[in-house]
């Protein structure tokens, strides 16, 4: 049987390396890809330390990047051999009740599955199940590594940071954490126009790339934090707090900066309990969002990076072999120490 390589989770804390045999078509709506770039995600660092617990060892791991397609199953009409593809993150079945309604994060046969109770991305190939509604063909306007981000980063940015956070022209909006999705929302959260766009984050490298990317103000994360937001809106707090870094530290402050009738949109892998403060926040009339991305937004925002509106080549740092798969998440998981926001994998 022809085998492949594959980076694998074979317990908490370790990746590895191993020979897989390649992918088959299981269904006739599957399609095998030969993946070309790839990328790790803040999620695969979850699983390895084993804040995902429906994630079983043995996985391939990997839900995001581009590649060409191999097969497809007689069912597929909208992709063939050769067709150059972005894999989402979000397998969608496009029919069932959930994905009727745009919310295909929770398919009944699909939705994040891919790296996750299905083998992933972080392979020379993949199968993709569902494929019309689980690829995307590349576009001419933008590098393939910076399409690889329209896979997770910047819709998962977009849908659970910006629309679930209801952002709204002349608003002001914080971002907590300032990894590849936060960046994402500044990226996004501009196309609406708020008044005021605060980042807030320990790293000060992170805190340059967002400077240079629009936001209005940068504030360092730690005790300091919410008495200087407060200072800056007079004490009112911001319209929109989104929590991108999943630790109860950041959510502990996005409770302390949502202003009254405001909103506080969950994005981060939370992996322990966090404290909800309703003694303080119970009268303020706020909403608290909690979703995983549906990708409903993936072929706008291709559009968009198409026409030159939007540009994700400023979040990629870094660019390994796959053959060095293990040092590519050495780098990402000291990602402060190496100036890293995404690393892109050639394969």
């Amino acid at each position: 049987m022809t085998t492949m390589r594959a980076l694998v989770f074979a317990g908490i804390g370790q990746p590895m390396l191993e020979e897989r045999p390649r992918p088959q078509i299981l269904a006739a709506t599957d399609a095998v890809v030969k993946m070309v770039k790839g990328t790790i995600c803040g999620t695969d660092l979850h699983i390895l330390k084993g804040d995902v617990a429906t994630c079983a060892p043995g996985r391939i791991l990997g839900h995001e990047g581009t590649g060409v397609v191999h097969s497809v199953g007689a069912s597929v009409t909208t992709f063939k051999p050769g067709d150059r593809v972005i894999v989402s993150c979000i397998t969608s079945c496009m029919s069932c009740e959930f994905c009727r309604k745009g919310l295909a994060s929770h398919c009944v046969d699909g939705g994040w599955v891919l790296g996750h109770t299905i083998d992933g991305t972080q392979a020379e190939y993949v199968r993709v199940p569902h494929a019309d509604g689980s690829l995307h063909h590349l576009i001419s306007g933008a590098s393939e590594a910076a399409q690889a981000m329209c896979s997770d980063v910047l819709p998962t940015g977009f849908e659970c940071g910006v629309l679930s956070g209801r952002v709204k022209p002349g608003s002001s909006v914080a971002i907590v954490g300032g990894g590849p999705i936060g960046l994402g929302i500044v990226l996004t959260a501009q196309l609406y126009s708020p008044s005021s766009l605060i980042m807030i984050t320990r790293d000060p490298n992170r805190l340059k790339i967002a400077a240079s990317l629009g936001v209005t103000h940068c504030i360092t994360f730690g005790p300091s934090a919410a008495e200087e937001v407060m200072a800056l809106t007079g004490g009112r707090g911001v319209d929109t707090v989104i929590e991108a870094a999943g630790v109860p530290g950041t959510f502990d402050l996005c409770q302390e900066l949502v202003a009254v009738g405001g909103t506080i949109a969950n994005l981060g892998v939370h992996g322990c309990k966090v404290d909800l403060h309703l003694d303080k926040l119970w009268h303020k009339n706020i909403t608290i969002t909690t979703s995983l991305v549906d990708t409903v937004s993936t072929g706008m925002l291709l559009k968009l990076m198409n026409s030159g509106k939007i540009n994700t080549d400023v979040l990629i740092t870094h660019t390994f072999s796959f053959a060095k798969m293990l040092d590519a998440y050495s780098t990402f998981g000291a990602a402060a120490e190496h100036k890293a926001i995404k690393v892109i994998i050639d394969f």
